[in-house]
């Protein structure tokens, strides 16, 4: 995962103690992932004894790591060095996939006072 440091994101229209000097313009990452039929039969079980699905919720966390990397990608090929305004999305592709997206705002940024 990118760290701030190395390319600030924010979900704000601002990011502290910098200046936004040009806006690149709009910038996105998209993944699709399916639960394959272990994740689902264990999510059933689940289903009827209650709790958290952890194959689940680490499908999701890999999902939104990757569309949030793509859109950074994204974003450096405009020439920006940061993102402004991000935002995640999910949804529903059918039974078993689930689409994310991430998208925002790409920038270049320069550390107020220089």
């Amino acid at each position: 995962m990118v760290s701030f440091e190395e390319f600030p994101i924010s979900s704000s229209n601002y990011i502290a103690r910098y200046k936004i000097v040009e806006n690149k313009g709009f910038v996105y990452g998209l993944t699709v992932r399916a639960r394959g039929l272990g994740g689902d039969i264990g999510a059933g079980l689940k289903g009827l004894l209650g709790g958290e699905i952890k194959q689940y919720v680490q499908m999701m966390e890999d999902s939104r790591d990757e569309s949030i990397e793509r859109c950074v990608v994204h974003a450096k090929e405009l020439g920006a060095n940061a993102i402004i305004s991000m935002r995640l999305d999910s949804d529903s592709i059918s039974q078993n996939m689930q689409e994310v997206l991430a998208y925002g705002t790409a920038v270049v940024i320069e550390k107020e006072g220089e």
